[in-house]
């Protein structure tokens, strides 16, 4: 009876632990702009991802295509900043639209849905190296965060809001005479933390607006994404 208790709490372990590596939700990040001809598809693509409850998508748009006819509305530098930090990092001389970029490691154009599905299945199922909670009280966002043992070096915590989704006619550039549906649109991208990963993490920030928020811990200098969590 002992072993086959034992048998039995080993399949139970098993079967537990596909779900709980399901749990771990995967970022995304889509940069995109409204002047890229070739974007449509991958901001429609986002739409779907942002269904997912395994995945956190955001869209950064960026301001480099804006010299070609038309000023993208959502574009900010910083975002363009962002991207240009992930190339160094992976040691590309250039950035393009549109590119994914999956859990800050992995990068791919935006239009190849299977290659960016795999990936999102490859980080769901790695083990969290990082347990991030938060919650929203009083206008305020706690944010509370502990690292696996054994674990050091210094994250970045950043809190970003997004615009659900807003459609936008465009009336110049190369997506002249379009209406374009876009969604999960970062609006702003705050640094609020410099996180010693050997001690717990325990703040609170302010958090005004009806926005969503995303909260993301990454391994400074544009390093993996340790945990992702979202208010709606």
């Amino acid at each position: 009876m002992a072993r086959l208790g034992a048998l039995l709490t080993a399949f139970l372990i098993t079967l537990a632990a596909p779900a709980a590596a399901q749990e771990r939700p995967v970022l995304v990040e889509l940069y995109t702009s409204q002047g890229c001809s070739s974007c449509p598809p991958a901001d429609a693509f986002l739409h779907k991802l942002a269904g997912r409850d395994d995945v956190i998508a955001l869209a950064l748009h960026v301001d480099y295509w804006d010299y070609i006819g038309w000023k993208d509305s959502f574009a900010k530098a910083e975002y363009t900043a962002r991207q240009r930090g992930y190339a160094r990092v992976a040691n590309r001389r250039m950035v393009y639209t549109p590119q994914m970029i999956i859990n800050g490691t992995d990068h791919v154009v935006g239009t190849r849905p299977m290659d960016v599905t795999d990936l999102i299945r490859k980080h769901r199922g790695s083990a969290a190296p990082v347990a991030l909670s938060v919650a929203e009280r009083s206008g305020r966002l706690e944010i509370d965060a502990t690292a696996a043992a054994g674990a050091a070096g210094r994250a970045t915590v950043r809190l970003f809001r997004y615009l659900p989704q807003e459609t936008v006619a465009i009336q110049r550039g190369e997506n002249a005479g379009k209406s374009v549906s876009y969604s999960h649109i970062v609006t702003d991208m705050d640094i609020v933390a410099d996180w010693d990963m050997r001690q717990p993490l325990d703040i609170d920030v302010p958090l005004s607006g009806d926005l969503p928020a995303v909260v993301v811990i990454q391994r400074n200098s544009f390093g993996p994404v340790e945990a992702v969590a979202k208010i709606d």
